[in-house]
């Protein structure tokens, strides 16, 4: 728990970083993000954190609407942005496409502005076909620029990625907010191995945008990240090349292998998580557009007919203890797919989950933080002051 001078110590930081190009504007890739505004991200994390655990309110807004909108479904990011949401003061209306005017026709540039007359932030979701998710964000983040430049709007609303094609970075900020807490701080990153892993999964079609997300985020940060999963079950060429550049400014590296043995070997952290191929992906999303229903069919079947050929990539006791003193940071998204308990065969095997239960619980809790840290850069031009006033003031949150 962070006591009110480690607050104003985070404070103090943040007054160091340029978030001037945060306000008013989105949150789509970290890469797109300079490090100022990534670290500020995080900073303002910490903060928001700092003040529940220590019952001051950070109500910033007396009333406004977060629009939430998940074309996926979701369990820890719809309720962290629905807790963000509410942390901050706004109340969160969902956007059901199949209860809306979409159905008869009602065009992107219209729906956003129509949800939108008393919007303070849009959080979408929309990762499962490539080419489609951060195209569709950038419609709706484009209609309401233009309705707020038009004057239908009193406010532009902010637009967060919840998880689109491309990357997930909620969840990756969350994930490297829980390294930087469990080692000790940023300047403890550098050097440390980072194995970002394909593991064995019974179902098909899982986003590329987790693995995607964590190598173009923690090659940031000087660490040795290795990208690793069978043949064929490559990511975005270039996301893989914003790694690699990543990497050379940082000072860490970046390199793929084809052997979840050879990732483990000695790594610090471990990331095993199921994902389809960016070719298969590409495959999916064209049959879709045609509506082949027994196309669809066959490429599930063939696909979990190839994932079969590797339920040896599992993170199991053996593989965890080829690790740095065999006691690696087991990392996951959530839900796992864990052997014997949701699964026969997965990604997990029982024991080396329920070891990790706790700091995976853990590792979740950031992401309502990072995803209200990110709607408060893009609100105020002075974030700083107005935390400092917020922690000032001390109004209880519980009375």
């Amino acid at each position: 728990m962070k006591d009110k001078n480690t607050i104003k110590q985070y404070i103090d930081q943040l007054r160091g970083y340029n978030t001037s190009r945060m306000y008013l504007n989105d949150f789509f890739h970290t890469w797109k993000e300079s490090d100022d505004e990534i670290a500020a991200t995080f900073a303002v994390a910490e903060i928001l954190r700092g003040l529940r655990e220590n019952n001051i309110s950070s109500k910033v807004f007396d009333s406004g609407l977060g629009i939430s909108l998940f074309r996926d479904n979701s369990t820890r990011t719809r309720f962290s942005f629905a807790s963000a949401c509410n942390l901050l003061g706004l109340e969160v209306q969902d956007l059901d496409e199949g209860k809306s005017q979409i159905a008869h026709g009602e065009t992107v540039r219209e729906t956003a502005n129509m949800i939108s007359f008393m919007a303070d932030v849009i959080g979408i979701r929309d990762d499962m076909y490539i080419g489609k998710g951060y195209t569709y964000m950038k419609e709706v983040a484009e209609s309401v620029e233009q309705g707020y430049k038009d004057g239908v709007l009193e406010q532009r609303p902010t637009l967060v990625n919840l998880q689109c094609d491309i990357d997930h970075p909620t969840q990756c900020m969350a994930d490297m907010l829980h390294c930087i807490n469990y080692f000790g701080g940023v300047d403890k990153l550098k050097g440390k191995k980072v194995a970002m892993t394909w593991a064995y999964s019974p179902s098909y079609g899982k986003p590329l945008s987790v693995p995607q997300g964590v190598i173009g985020l923690f090659t940031r940060f000087g660490m040795d990240v290795v990208l690793a999963h069978p043949e064929g079950y490559d990511v975005m060429p270039e996301v893989e090349q914003v790694a690699y550049e990543n990497a050379k400014k940082s000072g860490g590296s970046f390199k793929k292998v084809n052997s979840m043995e050879e990732a483990f070997e000695n790594a610090d952290i471990v990331y095993p998580k199921s994902w389809a191929s960016y070719a298969i992906m590409e495959e999916r999303t064209k049959i879709v557009e045609t509506g082949d229903k027994e196309a669809l069919k066959a490429l599930e079947q063939r696909c979990l007919q190839g994932n079969a050929n590797y339920k040896n990539w599992e993170c199991t006791e053996e593989m965890m203890a080829k690790t740095k003193d065999g006691k690696a940071l087991y990392l996951h998204c959530l839900p796992a797919d864990i052997t014997g308990v949701s699964c026969k065969e997965g990604e997990v095997a029982a024991s080396v989950f329920d070891r990790y239960r706790d700091p995976l619980y853990k590792q979740a809790s950031f992401k309502p933080y990072i995803i209200a840290a990110m709607i408060f850069l893009s609100k105020f031009r002075n974030p700083a002051d107005k935390l400092q006033s917020l922690l000032n003031e001390a109004k209880p949150r519980i009375k």
